[in-house]
């Protein structure tokens, strides 16, 4: 008896902690930070990239990738690119233009390559946290470019310049 008392009596005043005064989070406005304290940095605009139009919803709407830029993530790379491997690719993130690939085969930021099916596309490498055996998310643009499904899951090998 005294086991099933417990819950009935303190469960109903833990929801009401709910109701009081001075548990809104606009109260509470964020402050700003102190001398010393690391502030976040406004990533730059660089102008390339473009957003979505508002309703788009075929993968023709959403990659808002020029002509010239296909072309030039097409075309080969200039020297010696070294094979990270092959990874399972998924679609990415639709609604982020341009080339690049989010995958646990690197440790920074790099320029690569990506291939599927005899058909590669220059990416810019983004690590992600995994086991290299992991999944990657590659962009929608790159994935369009190098002819992979968008709703399957490619096998794709990676490369990586100089």
């Amino acid at each position: 008896m005294k086991r099933v008392f417990f819950p009935m009596i303190f469960a109903p005043l833990l929801a009401a902690c709910s109701l009081l005064p001075g548990r809104d989070a606009a109260e509470f406005p964020p402050a700003p930070p102190g001398e010393g304290q690391l502030r976040p940095v406004a990533r730059p605009d660089s102008g390339a990239a473009r957003v979505p139009p508002a309703g788009a919803r075929t993968a023709e709407a959403l990659d808002t990738t020029t002509a010239e830029e296909r072309a030039a993530a097409a075309s080969p790379a200039a020297g010696g690119a070294r094979d990270l491997g092959a990874t399972i690719a998924t679609l990415g993130d639709p609604a982020r233009p341009g080339f690049w690939l989010e995958t646990p085969l690197v440790r920074s930021p790099a320029k690569g390559r990506v291939e599927y099916d005899g058909k590669s596309a220059q990416v810019d490498l983004i690590p992600i946290d995994g086991a290299a055996t992991a999944g990657s998310r590659l962009s929608l643009a790159a994935m369009r470019l190098i002819g992979a499904p968008l709703a399957g899951l490619p096998e794709i090998r990676v490369f990586t310049d100089g």
